[in-house]
């Protein structure tokens, strides 16, 4: 994290430490709004997180019913395996455009605007802390999505 906050600088080399409070921090007046509706996409992120790691993918159901193309069972099977899963990965693929669509907010807000890199990690720490979130997110959920759709294969 302190390597991507250092990226926010303008100086080199940085000349201040920056504390942000990740414990207490709460979004100022100015930056409610944009709090909020990141806050309502974050909300599902462990959730999301929880049913990749329980994902089990449908490998031998689909493998039989290729293997057995005429037996109507085996295609059953293999439709009721699916069925569950696709839903899941329709879920995934909906959070993924709700954080495609909130990053920019949050991005504007932590970016633009007449404060310095400085100053804006200094006042608006409730984001900081959410944008530390949103990645701390996507790089578990990479990570599962690794280890869980290879093994699925």
């Amino acid at each position: 994290m302190g390597n991507l906050l250092r990226l926010l600088y303008r100086e080199d080399p940085p000349k201040h430490d920056i504390f942000v409070d990740f414990e207490n921090a709460q979004p100022s007046r100015m930056e409610v709004e944009t709090y909020e509706a990141v806050e309502a996409v974050l909300k599902d992120s462990e959730g999301i997180l929880h049913e990749l790691q329980q994902y089990k993918g449908a490998g031998n159901e689909i493998r039989e019913a290729i293997a057995n193309p005429r037996s109507e069972i085996q295609q059953e099977k293999a439709w009721d395996a699916i069925v569950p899963l696709v839903s899941k990965l329709r879920r995934f693929y909906e959070f993924s455009q709700q954080l495609e669509a909130i990053v920019p907010k949050i991005l504007t807000e932590l970016c633009s605007g007449p404060l310095t890199p400085m100053q804006h990690l200094e006042t608006q720490q409730a984001l900081v802390k959410q944008f530390a979130q949103i990645l701390e997110f996507v790089l578990k959920f990479d990570d599962l999505k690794v280890i869980h759709f290879v093994d699925c294969i």
